[in-house]
């Protein structure tokens, strides 16, 4: 019998009405549970959050909100195992794409901890210097943020849903602000029972965390003046949330992070070495987690010279990846997360094809291992060739799977227009020894991109990777990526913060400056 999640909203575990939206198994297709917010009252939870859960957590220095996050990330460590077993009968993932989410989730909600931790028992924080108005030295300004007084709206993708739900639960719960988390219901199972698991254990006051499963029903109807809200997923209802009447009515703080065409860049001068770490590099991008990544490579540029090279290498190497089951020890790439998720990438890449060659998908003899292909959400890494001059859908269309393009360039008066093409992205890699280049392509891109990662040969062991997102480093992108900013360290505070010019008495605003904490962002 499919378990049944429960929301846990207003203080409370309740189930919504009907039969539900089922989770899968993407590999046997089988039905692993269900879940339904039909009828459930989200006005009442929201003012809950608000009249319970904030002034609990306001009630608290951030070195004190620091220790509920260790807490937490305590309370999840200690069932790390059991987590790992529901992504990969839900979600298809590999111990690699587990480790990913969970690890990640719980090593966030540790760094900001960490962070916390240092503010101490300050519960404001102080942006920069108090400012003279005039001559007169005796009232000035100082800029302040305190925590906003609403709740959280976070809504969250099918691809992380541990990682999703703690990387901006962690920063919300540090600035003071009680969540309600929405997760994709297609995964929403891990998300569901780490959720149960910290509620369980007591370490967050009452009302600080909400979960709601199934369909978001009619919450943004709901919020009020002093809520915000952090989406991840795709462009598309990432625009209907902004464009939600009352939303916009309320002019409500709306972080967006939505899909992106990242790319990475092999430069010109390349050696051995680097051809090996870009190669390395892009095969991961496309297999970690099935290339089901927000911020995986899809686009790999490389100089025409290297061309034939680089796609051999790639092709040789996605040749020994072994896709299948993630319960067989040798598999390294499982499904997508559903049926309809493989429909989609397939669609894409039917579209991608019009404009491009194929390197390698698989082969007419492509069969995951231990699984029937007619019920698994398989698909075989792909790499295709275009010309990024020629080529539209490449620059336009993101292929949420295991799918890369090759575009080799003749020049860099070619190169950094034909990568801006993307329209804006999380994230961009370069390789290159030639530190000139490095910085041109930093200048030609860098208002395009929220990270860009460069690495030389003396950095290919060192970097942290393409597609893993840092807490201390921020994470969205302009453009088509939702112009959002999370993380980022105590950036990452500034949505659920308001920041206050407080012009007064300068004695006044000095002791304000010594009692609270230095804003970083």
């Amino acid at each position: 019998m499919p378990e049944t999640l429960k929301s846990y909203l207003a203080g409370a575990w309740v189930e919504g009405a009907g039969d539900g939206s089922p989770l899968v198994d993407p590999v046997s297709g089988a039905v692993l549970a269900t879940a339904s917010s039909t009828g459930l009252d989200l006005a009442a939870a929201l003012s809950h959050a608000r009249a319970v859960g904030g002034p609990a957590l306001r009630a608290l220095s951030f070195g004190e909100r620091a220790g509920l996050l260790k807490a937490a990330a305590d309370v999840l460590t200690a069932k790390r195992d059991d987590y790992f077993e529901i992504a990969r009968r839900n979600s298809g993932n590999t111990k690699v794409d587990a480790a990913i989410d969970i690890d990640g989730g719980i090593g966030t909600l540790r760094y900001y901890a960490r962070i916390g931790a240092g503010l101490g028992g300050a519960h404001h924080l102080v942006d920069g210097d108090l400012q003279r108005l005039s001559k007169e030295e005796g009232y000035q300004a100082l800029h302040l943020l305190l925590p906003r007084q609403g709740a959280a709206i976070h809504i969250n993708a099918f691809n992380f849903p541990s990682w999703g739900l703690w990387e901006k639960a962690a920063v919300a719960l540090l600035a003071g602000v009680p969540v309600l988390a929405k997760p994709a219901t297609p995964t929403a199972w891990l998300a569901q029972r780490m959720g149960a698991d910290v509620v369980a254990a007591g370490v967050l006051p009452e009302g600080a965390l909400s979960i709601l499963c199934g369909s978001a029903g009619d919450l943004l109807d709901q919020v009020a003046p002093e809520d915000m809200i952090a989406f991840t997923g795709s462009a598309d209802t990432g625009a209907t949330i902004a464009a939600h009447p009352r939303v916009r009515a309320l002019n409500l703080p709306v972080n967006i992070e939505a899909d992106s065409l990242n790319a990475a860049v092999l430069g010109p001068d390349a050696g051995d070495d680097l051809q090996a770490a870009f190669v390395a590099e892009v095969a991961r991008e496309m297999t970690v987690k099935a290339g089901q990544k927000c911020t995986a490579i899809r686009r790999a540029f490389v100089p025409a010279a290297l061309a034939d090279r680089v796609a051999e290498a790639l092709a040789a190497r996605l040749a020994k990846t072994v896709v299948g089951d993630p319960a067989d020890e040798s598999v390294r790439m499982g499904p997508v997360v559903s049926a309809a998720q493989r429909d989609g990438v397939l669609a894409g890449i039917d579209r991608l094809r019009r404009e491009a060659s194929v390197v390698f998908d698989g082969g007419p003899g492509f069969a995951p291992k231990a699984a029937a292909p007619e019920k698994g959400a398989f698909v075989p890494p792909t790499l295709l060739r275009a010309d990024p001059a020629s080529a539209a859908a490449v620059h336009e269309h993101e292929v949420f799977g295991p799918v890369s393009t090759l575009l080799p360039y003749a020049d860099e008066a070619a190169l950094f227009p034909a990568v801006r093409r993307g329209g804006g992205s999380l994230v961009a890699s370069v390789f290159s020894d030639d530190g000139d280049f490095l910085t041109r392509a930093w200048q030609a891109l860098g208002d395009r991109h929220g990270r860009l990662m460069m690495v030389d040969s003396a950095t290919t062991r060192a970097h942290t990777g393409h597609g893993i997102v840092m807490p201390m480093c921020l994470h969205g992108g302009p453009g088509r990526a939702g112009g959002g900013e999370e993380l980022g360290g105590l950036r990452g505070l500034a949505l659920y913060q308001q920041r206050t010019a407080v012009q007064g008495p300068t004695p006044w605003l000095e002791r304000l400056k010594a009692d609270g904490a230095p804003f970083a962002g």
